[in-house]
């Protein structure tokens, strides 16, 4: 009976351990088998998204830039492209075609070898040209040319200035300079004069530092507009501004007229006593 004990607990011991060595190697299979599928996915290359890249634009292409190619563009063959049915055809040498079909239009292209052009879009029907390559070519230059000779008037600069009253010659000599240097690229120059912490600067004296520094442009600069007290009479404010032509022709007829008025005297004077004398 012992024995018959011993061998059924000897057999449920070999059991018990052929399960757990079971179970061991299986979960070893399984994480093997885990480590292979994460290498896998890791080792696997990514599909890369592609973003959308912006235009490339840099400091250069200004105002006048664009509406240059927008002239260019406007004046520039529009090739078999006609929207409109029925356009008005000039030829080459700006004899007037009429009223065409674009059909026909296309035909003519094609048979003399020429370009469309559009003149006038707002007109019914629109107004349409036909030139050669070479004809496009000299409009273009010309359009440049005449955009080159056009005046850009850009907005106005006003350079600002400010300084005390109490300010030495040597230093208001630099400041000039200064402010010459801005009025000849036609920028304003604000110029601001503070009267110092006692307030009570006799307004003479500001009066001078800017008659002194508008004696150093003579037929230059004038005010754009005459001092004027800020900050609570705390100091004073005026702005200068380039001559227009208008006033430097006027100043010159000025100079011109004091310059020969002494002279004029003295012929006069000449003349009389030689009146005298006979």
């Amino acid at each position: 009976m012992a024995g018959l004990f011993l061998k059924t607990l000897t057999l449920q011991t070999l059991k018990t351990e052929h399960s757990g060595i079971r179970r061991c190697v299986g979960a070893h299979v399984v994480q093997k088998v885990a480590l292979a599928q994460l290498s896998l996915v890791a080792s696997a290359p990514r599909l890369s998204c592609p973003t959308p890249a912006k235009a490339f634009s840099t400091a250069e292409d200004t105002q006048d830039e664009r509406k240059k190619k927008m002239n260019e563009a406007a004046f520039s063959n529009i090739g078999r492209k006609i929207s409109e049915r029925i356009i008005h055809v000039l030829d080459e040498k700006g004899s007037d075609l009429g009223n065409m079909h674009r059909a026909d239009v296309i035909r003519l292209m094609d048979a003399r070898d020429l370009r469309l052009v559009r003149r006038v879009a707002g007109a019914e029907p629109p107004v349409y040209q036909l030139l050669t390559g070479t004809q496009i070519h000299e409009e273009r230059l010309r359009l440049r040319e005449r955009d080159k000779a056009t005046p850009r008037a850009g907005p106005t600069v006003t350079k600002e200035l400010t300084f005390s009253v109490n300010i030495g010659q040597h230093d208001l000599d630099t400041k000039s300079k200064q402010i010459q240097q801005w009025i000849e690229k036609k920028y304003k120059v604000q110029i601001t004069v503070k009267k110092g912490k006692n307030a009570e600067e006799p307004e003479k004296k500001v009066d001078e530092i800017f008659n002194q520094i508008l004696q150093t442009m003579p037929g230059t600069a004038t005010f754009s507009s005459r001092p004027q007290a800020v900050k609570g009479g705390k100091a004073v404010t005026c702005i200068l501004r380039h001559l227009s032509k208008k006033e430097e022709i006027a100043h010159r007829e000025t100079q011109g007229a004091q310059k020969g008025g002494p002279t004029n005297n003295e012929n006069g004077n000449d003349r009389e006593s030689d009146d005298l004398h006979q």
